[in-house]
């Protein structure tokens, strides 16, 4: 049996499993129910060592091409489900004995090992929960902008769909992550063609998923699934044209590359490179920029702090270690560098507010979004009383009237 592992820090090779078998031949035991999607192959969950993982049975070549495609979406920084390993060679151990392994050949098949994202949920799960219209265009919203990411990367996905992706809150809305790469590939051109041709299947697919939702009764009676997948279309041709597109200025209006650069930049991603051309016998510039680097943000404040959260949690973030900064150098009459008060936000204000936050009101979320939703709180509590309640206020009041009431309500 072979076993390849992307990450020393995923040690699953735990030779008591019966890693020879066909997952549908592994005793019930073995596995572990999580929320989880639909899914045209078998796959199962599996809890190792305070991590859960899922695997998933393919063909041979099949799992090894999602496997490399997995690996390489995440060097290049994309939202991705983590791949943890490949099993094959899953003959040689055991002999068969089945009528199921001698149908499906064990000596073709693999087993690929991701690791299950915790805080993500799939499509089904969270409209069956409850969902109104300004959620659902949030998630679908979050799809877009994946796909937009991945084409930006030369990433062609082909099954683009609500099944193939898991989400995640994300400061009040949404991160998308891909979760299936079986049909995708790298492209050396990401033609007009391929991306619209893409965008197509995902709208058939998306359609498809949110039919099957409202003839099951899960979708509210006032959303058409054609308009849903339509506005989907809509928010990713809007944010392939902000990202991509040329803009013509007045030579004298040189102010208005900075407002598309910061535009860029707001929207999470940074300018690789840019090309200014004259025309009209300078008169006028076209800019032509080359975005790159999804996740912007995200990646600033992990070298700042070496948090790692989503986007938008993120700019949350900064904005509060930039505000707090600012007052800094206000109080003390000094530019303190932002280094040092990314170190003093860290230990003196946002973990503290984190560790003053019972692990048991928590429910599930994580410490950047418990954050995010802190901050909330207490804007709203300061809008309410015309004046700056503190954070020390803010905490008891969120723990209070926020997180106690939700714990009873989900308790009810």
């Amino acid at each position: 049996m072979k076993f390849q592992l992307s990450s020393p820090g995923h040690y699953l090779t735990d030779l008591s499993l019966p890693w020879s078998l066909h997952l549908t031949q592994w005793p019930a035991q073995h596995f572990v129910k999580v929320a989880h999607g639909i899914h045209r192959n078998v796959v199962k969950f599996i809890s190792h060592k305070n991590r859960v993982y899922a695997l998933k049975e393919l063909s041979r070549k099949v799992a090894e091409h999602e496997y490399s495609m997995l690996k390489e979406l995440e060097e290049r920084g994309l939202p991705v489900v983590e791949a943890v390993g490949l099993i094959s060679d899953r003959d040689k151990e055991v002999p068969k004995v089945s009528w199921l392994e001698e149908y499906f050949d064990m000596s073709d098949r693999a087993l690929l090992i991701t690791e299950y994202l915790r805080g993500t949920l799939p499509y089904r799960v969270i409209i069956e929960n409850g969902i109104d219209r300004y959620q659902l265009n949030l998630m679908l919203d979050a799809l877009a902008d994946l796909l937009v990411k991945l084409h930006l990367s030369g990433f062609y996905w082909g099954d683009c769909s609500l099944s193939n992706a898991l989400f995640k809150r994300d400061a009040g809305l949404m991160a998308a992550y891909l979760v299936d790469a079986e049909t995708a590939s790298f492209v050396p051109d990401m033609t007009r063609h391929r991306r619209e041709y893409d965008l197509e299947l995902a709208h058939t697919n998306i359609a498809g998923d949110l039919m099957d939702l409202q003839a099951a009764g899960l979708l509210p009676l006032n959303m058409d699934p054609i308009d849903l997948t339509d506005f989907l279309v809509e928010r990713y041709n809007t944010l392939w044209d902000e990202l991509t597109r040329d803009e013509v200025f007045d030579t004298a209006a040189q102010h208005e590359v900075e407002k598309r650069i910061r535009r860029l930049n707001d929207l999470g991603y940074n300018v690789e490179e840019m090309e200014i051309n004259t025309l009209e016998s300078g008169k006028k510039v076209k800019m032509t920029v080359n975005v790159v680097e999804p996740w912007h943000h995200r990646r600033k404040l992990q070298s700042l702090t070496g948090l790692d959260v989503q986007e938008n949690q993120a700019k949350r973030l900064l904005n509060d270690l930039h505000q707090y900064r600012a007052r800094i150098n206000r109080e003390y009459d000094y530019h303190i560098p932002r280094e040092v008060a990314a170190f003093k936000w860290l230990t003196e204000i946002y973990q503290p507010a984190i560790d003053a936050i019972p692990e048991d009101l928590r429910g599930g979320l994580d410490p950047a979004e418990l954050y995010h939703e802190l901050l909330e709180h207490r804007w709203y509590m300061s809008e309410r009383f015309h004046h700056d309640i503190g954070l020390k206020e803010a905490i008891r009041s969120y723990i209070e009237n926020v997180l106690k009431l939700r714990a009873l309500t989900t308790v009810a």
